[in-house]
């Protein structure tokens, strides 16, 4: 399906220096961002108390997080659990005070704003927990990377793989970076975002490189680069399509899906578009650079003769 085509190629590998270099900037800053500043973890990872509250009403999620903002937990996630009634609150740890008082002062906040409010249960999750969901976030992220690399070098050739990859940690490293930078709340939503990117961006990849090999096979006298670029041109009404879709979805996410999934749905913006960026200007150059050529994608086919044939080579 294609609203529009562009009936002449546009040049983008001639600018892929400039992109790349600015790539190379842009995922220098994350990583230093990581390191000097750190990922601000919410509770899943650092350890926390969780409430359930129950109403006989339906529970109204904002004039709670105020309550809790006033009690100095402006940290805290409130979303609705099980039914509208009912809302599960997670606090992080806070030094002096116990699982326990942290309850009961949430409940003394929450009973003044109304008094029909009641606690079902209270947990405590300790920083070991944290310490093993970041462990196999990390194990799962290791997982899907290794799964792209064997996927890309079946269905292509290890120069695309490479380039691949580089590209999908290109995506994940600046997301990341954003998160560090901004000290944006880093949950396991959002760690499901990050995953969620790493496929949608290898998917864009793998388009492009299907369209550069169809092109090999028919554009016999074009350069690498004019392939490369016919490739990314062809695709784009494909992708404006998809990844306008998909943002609109998203975005609605975040406009209308409340605090819940705010930091979820801007994830996967920023992977949205970062993930457009590097499957042209990230894959497709890299594996430009790497040299890839037409003999990478189309195997020559060779006929053996049987060298007692006396027929061996005659044509008729």
């Amino acid at each position: 399906m294609e609203f529009f085509r562009i009936r002449k190629d546009v040049p983008f590998m001639r600018h892929a220096l400039v992109f790349n270099a600015v790539s190379l900037i842009t995922f220098l800053l994350a990583v230093f961002f990581l390191f000097h500043r750190g990922l601000h973890l919410s509770i899943e990872f650092t350890g926390g108390t969780v409430l359930e509250v129950q109403y006989p009403h339906v529970a109204q999620t904002d004039p709670i997080r105020q309550t809790l903002d006033k009690l100095n937990y402006s940290d805290a996630q409130v979303a609705n659990f099980g039914s509208s009634n009912s809302v599960i609150i997670r606090l992080p740890l806070k030094g002096g005070l116990s699982s326990a008082q942290q309850s009961d002062q949430v409940m003394a906040g929450l009973s003044q704003q109304d008094s029909t409010a009641k606690l079902q249960r209270v947990e405590f999750v300790g920083p070991q927990v944290g310490k093993e969901l970041a462990t196999n976030g990390l194990l799962a992220l290791a997982c899907v990377v290794i799964g792209i690399v064997i996927y890309l070098s079946f269905r292509f050739e290890w120069k695309y793989a490479v380039a691949g990859v580089i590209a999908n940690l290109h995506d994940v490293v600046i997301i990341l970076g954003f998160f560090a930078f901004f000290q944006w709340e880093f949950s396991l939503s959002v760690l499901a975002a990050v995953l969620a990117v790493l496929g949608y961006s290898v998917n864009e990849s793998v388009v492009i490189f299907d369209r550069i090999r169809e092109t090999f096979r028919r554009q016999r006298k074009m350069s690498v680069t004019e392939v490369i670029n016919h490739a990314i041109t062809s695709t784009m009404s494909r992708t404006i399509i998809t990844h306008g879709s998909t943002q609109m979805m998203v975005l609605s996410m975040f406009l209308f899906g409340g605090p819940s999934l705010h930091y979820f749905s801007l994830a996967l913006t920023i992977g949205i578009l970062f993930g457009i960026y590097s499957s042209v200007f990230v894959a497709a150059a890299l594996a430009m650079w790497l040299g890839v050529k037409r003999e990478d994608l189309i195997k020559q086919t060779v006929t053996k003769h049987d060298p007692n044939d006396p027929n061996a080579g005659a044509q008729v």
